[in-house]
C-alpha cells in the first residue's frame, strides 16, 4: 500500500515547461526572430523552391519578410505566410553574415528628385495620350506631328507650338490660329500635317488620310455582263 502511494505521488509531481504565451504557440514570426545568425531549414508552399537552406540574416516583424543566406552571394527574400516550417540546423555564430556589397543610404534629396522626375514623365506620358473620343487615327496624327513640333492636346484638339490650334478630325482646313497670331507657325503646322496625313495614308490601314471620311476610297469595280448560251449567228 505504501509503496502505491508513493508512484501515485510521484505521478503527480507537475513538469516545468516554458512560458511561450497564454495561447500556448510560439508564432513562426517569433520563432524565426530568434534564430537570426542560425543554419536553419526552410519548407514553404512556393514551387519554385519548396525547400531552402541557408543562414538567417534577418526576419522583420514589421514587413513579415526575412532574408536567407544560402551562398556568400545570394539572398532570398520571402514573406513569412510561403514559410510552412523551419528546421533548427545550427546555431548562430558569433559573427552574423552579411552582405558582399556594403550599402549605403540614399540622402533624402536624391530620393525626392527621383520622385519628382518619376512623376514628371508620367505625366507628360498622360498628356501625350489622346482622349478616349479622339480615336487611333488622332493618337497617329498627334505622334507624327510631336515628333517633330512641340504639341499637346487641348480636349479634342490639337495644339502646336502652343499658337496653332488643330480641331477634330485634324485636317489641313481644321487648323485655327488665335487672333490673327503666328501666321508663320500656321502655314508650317500646315505643311507638316499634310505631308504626316499623306504618310499615314500609305501605311496599311492607315486612316490619317481620309480626312475623317470615305469620300476618297475608290468606287467598286462592277464587272460587266456577258450574255448565257455565246454569241448569236446570224444578223
Amino acid at each position: 500500500m505504501a509503496e502505491g502511494k508513493r508512484q501515485n505521488a510521484a505521478a503527480k509531481v507537475p513538469v516545468a515547461t516554458p512560458n511561450i504565451g497564454p495561447s500556448g504557440i510560439v508564432s513562426m514570426e517569433t520563432a524565426l526572430s530568434g534564430a537570426i545568425g542560425a543554419r536553419i531549414r526552410l519548407t514553404t508552399n512556393l514551387p519554385s523552391t519548396p525547400t531552402l537552406e541557408g543562414t538567417l540574416f534577418t526576419a522583420c516583424p514589421v514587413t513579415n519578410l526575412l532574408a536567407l543566406s544560402t551562398s556568400t552571394s545570394t539572398f532570398h527574400i520571402l514573406p513569412f505566410p510561403s514559410i510552412q516550417s523551419f528546421t533548427l540546423l545550427s546555431l548562430a555564430t558569433s559573427t552574423t553574415p552579411s552582405p558582399t556589397t556594403p550599402t549605403t543610404p540614399l540622402p533624402l534629396s536624391t530620393l525626392q528628385a527621383r520622385l519628382a522626375n518619376s512623376l514628371s514623365a508620367a505625366k507628360l506620358a498622360d498628356s501625350r495620350r489622346a482622349p478616349k473620343n479622339a480615336g487611333k487615327d488622332g493618337q497617329e496624327i498627334f505622334d507624327a506631328l510631336s515628333r517633330t513640333l512641340q504639341t499637346r492636346w487641348e480636349g479634342t484638339s490639337i495644339v502646336v507650338l502652343d499658337a496653332v490650334e488643330i480641331r477634330m478630325p485634324w485636317r489641313v482646313g481644321d487648323c485655327r490660329i488665335g487672333d490673327g497670331k503666328g501666321k508663320e507657325a500656321l502655314a508650317r503646322v500646315k505643311k507638316v500635317l499634310e505631308f504626316e496625313r499623306k504618310k499615314l495614308a500609305e501605311k496599311p490601314g492607315g486612316g490619317g488620310g481620309n480626312n475623317g471620311n470615305n469620300n476618297n476610297r475608290a468606287a467598286p469595280v462592277v464587272p460587266a455582263a456577258v450574255p448565257m448560251g455565246g454569241p448569236r449567228k446570224g444578223g
